[in-house]
């Protein structure tokens, strides 16, 4: 099942998320396949105050351990964190 994590930047925090980046994406490069897609989110400054997730997990209590330990929420980067079930319809490249 997939999920996609949506998550906020606590305000003025562009420091600690570029400070904690490489644990970051150390931890998804770990997740391997069941990383399906990621990437910041862009404020209308340009600069990175979030981000967006799609993982494979096989349930949401999964999904949130997975969650848990990142990085960036370990240092405490998040205003919030949404944690939806997914179904990836359109361009999937897994699908038949």
């Amino acid at each position: 099942m997939l999920f996609a994590i949506i998550c906020t930047d606590k305000p003025n925090s562009l420091d600690l998320r570029v400070n904690t980046r490489p644990q970051h994406i150390e931890f998804l490069n770990g997740l391997g396949n069941a990383l399906k897609a990621g990437g910041p989110f862009l404020g209308d400054d340009g600069k990175m105050c979030g981000s967006l997730l799609i993982i494979e997990a096989s349930d949401m209590d999964s999904a949130q351990a997975i969650a848990g330990r990142d990085p960036f929420r370990i240092a405490g980067l998040f205003q919030s964190v949404d944690i939806r079930p997914w179904e990836w319809r359109m361009k999937n490249p897994e699908a038949n």
